[in-house]
């Protein structure tokens, strides 16, 4: 198991999660929201920093929230993909 700190630019979180394999830039992953739900998040950079202790990498994820997921409450364009863009039909 692999520890990587993934820091989510969504929530403005950062958290140590273990993985088996590092994701690659441009994967999505699934993370388990605040609310308790799961989500898919874009991996959108990852970088390798030098531990403090011997001759060890330690690899970072930055995260993002999938554009279209259902119910994302986010500012901005993605907002809007979840509204309707028309008004409904009434008799």
């Amino acid at each position: 198991m692999i520890e990587i700190e993934v820091q989510n630019e969504t929530h403005q979180t950062q958290e140590r999660l273990k993985f088996v394999t590092v994701p690659r830039i441009g994967e999505g992953i699934r993370l388990r929201e605040p609310d308790g739900f799961w989500t898919s998040y874009d991996v959108i950079d990852l970088w390798y920093q030098k531990a403090e202790y011997g001759d060890i990498w330690v690899p970072y994820l930055h995260v993002r929230i999938t554009e279209g997921e259902v119910g994302a409450k986010l500012p901005g364009p993605l907002t809007q993909l979840a509204q309707p863009e028309h008004e409904p039909f009434t008799a």
